[in-house]
């Protein structure tokens, strides 16, 4: 549903890397071509030596202050309120944090890995082997793909080249340069493994580049280059269960960070097509849930919110939508990422399959929002204030009213209603189809739940050999879980 289970299983450490072109940047010389013997690489000196002045190492200091705060999300919160304590802590403490950058014009605007400056009260940038050291301003950022956009007074700096990395292939081979543990221009080589890699939950808009070439801690923000020593990406994130690399590594690549720093040095933010739809990957349980023939695939329509351009286009709640101006949309990642890089204002041909017949529908864009994502809920009247009395539904799952103190523990809008799961068997049916304390269901099997009792009601009617199709608001959006009988 809305979490993967892997994640209980391995630590995603963001270590960034980066770069691309824009149409501002002037591009370096043309590496020279790797030396070969019988057409084989023998070494890669000669496109270290062009591409290594490029990356510098981006230094980076924050304080950061903090009183006594519950945790705000969780099993905790549900355990404060429905009994226990939440810890709680408190103190101040002064962060220094390493990344690496890469220079994409002569005149001083570098690319970074968001993360690696997101918080940073001071930001100063080194240069080359001797590291002098300048004052970096941001230019911009944009969590939604973990880019930042840096900007230093010098001049005749040594920029990169760019790649297209829409043209990039699984079997390239790569070179990743950056600071890894503070070793400054460390050069690792492996080959892409794979590209469009997304769904692990880094960042909003993910398209990853997948790459065995060694990234650790320190390469954030470090460059992912080709063989003729262009950008293709920004190496962002590692897949380990050590904290260390293990050979999986991801990176941004350059053609969408390209677009991302363009508007960034433009307007100093990003303007992405806004829809105004929660969607997730539909998944072969949703799709026998839901009765849908054959293999289906598409993104799911969770949520609509009120008077947003998806509304007003007809979208609704269990809408399938399988494709996108004539490109078929796979799951949930690519009609965000094909979304997001649509004009506000502009029209988006949607395809939609809604409950076995087909439909057109077509949408004009409104312009994302800051700080939103595509999701929303529908609008309702507020909930009297009670006693949070539980009820017992699914075999194992304890579900209690949405009380106003209930509410602000769990931080959610007056719009949200149902039945908050209170207490969940983790081996329950409903525990491994991925619902959890806290998880809010409003829907089952279509028919919609206002609280408890509801649910209870709906429970008792459901057929003991029959799959269950769930609504349920849980991690700041909706989503459906296909659950297995009893």
């Amino acid at each position: 549903m809305l979490r993967a289970p892997f994640r209980r299983l391995v630590i995603f450490v963001i270590t960034i890397s980066c770069a691309q072109a824009v149409t501002f940047s002037v591009a370096a010389d043309e590496a020279t071509p790797a030396p070969t013997r019988q057409g084989i690489i023998t070494t890669f000196a000669p496109i270290v030596d062009k591409v290594a002045p490029s990356v510098v190492t981006v230094f980076t200091t924050q304080t950061v202050s903090r009183g006594l705060t519950a945790y705000p999300f969780g099993d905790d919160t549900l355990r404060q309120f429905f009994g226990g304590q939440s810890p709680q802590r408190q103190g101040k403490q002064t962060l220094q944090g390493l990344g690496s950058g890469v220079i994409v014009s002569p005149d001083g605007y570098i690319l970074t890995a968001n993360h690696v400056v997101s918080d940073a009260q001071e930001i100063m940038i080194g240069l080359g082997t001797d590291l002098r050291k300048y004052k970096a301003k941001k230019v911009g950022t944009d969590p939604g793909t973990d880019v930042a956009l840096l900007k230093i007074d010098e001049k005749n700096l040594p920029a990169i080249k760019f790649a297209d990395s829409e043209k990039a292939l699984a079997g390239d081979i790569v070179l990743a340069i950056g600071n890894p543990f503070g070793l400054r221009q460390t050069v690792t080589m492996g080959i892409i493994s794979a590209v469009g890699r997304g769904g692990m939950g880094i960042v909003d808009y993910e398209n990853f580049i997948q790459t065995d070439a060694a990234i650790n801690m320190g390469n954030s923000g470090g460059a992912l280059v080709d063989t003729e020593g262009r950008l293709l990406g920004i190496n962002t994130a590692i897949f380990s269960r050590s904290g260390g690399n293990q050979g999986i590594g991801f990176a941004i690549p350059a053609t969408l960070a390209r677009d991302v720093m363009q508007s960034l040095r433009e307007k100093g933010r990003v303007v992405r097509g806004y829809m105004g739809a929660s969607v997730q990957t539909l998944t072969p349980e949703l799709a026998d849930a839901m009765k849908l023939k054959g293999q289906p695939t598409g993104a799911l329509v969770g949520e609509v919110s009120p008077k947003s351009p998806a509304e007003k286009a007809g979208i609704k709640t269990g809408d399938l939508i399988t494709a996108a101006n004539g490109k078929k949309i796979s799951d949930s990642r690519e009609l965000r990422l094909m979304i997001g890089s649509i004009a506000p204002a502009s029209k988006a041909q949607l395809e939609v399959n809604r409950e076995g017949q087909s439909k057109t529908l077509n949408v004009e864009l409104a312009e994302m929002p800051p700080g939103v994502s595509e999701d929303g809920g529908p609008e309702a009247t507020p909930e009297e204030s009670a006693q949070p009395e539980k009820a017992t539904v699914f075999g194992g799952v304890a579900v209690a009213d949405i009380t106003d103190d209930v509410r602000t523990a769990l931080n959610l809008a007056k719009e949200i209603h149902g039945a908050v799961i209170a207490d969940i068997d983790a081996d329950s049916p409903a525990a491994k189809a991925g619902l959890r304390e806290g998880d809010v269901i409003q829907e089952v099997n279509k028919q919609s739940v206002r609280n408890a009792k509801d649910l209870v009601a709906i429970s008792k009617k459901l057929k003991p050999n029959e799959k269950i199709l769930i609504r349920v608001w849980s991690q700041g959006r909706s989503g459906f879980v296909a659950l297995e009988p009893k």
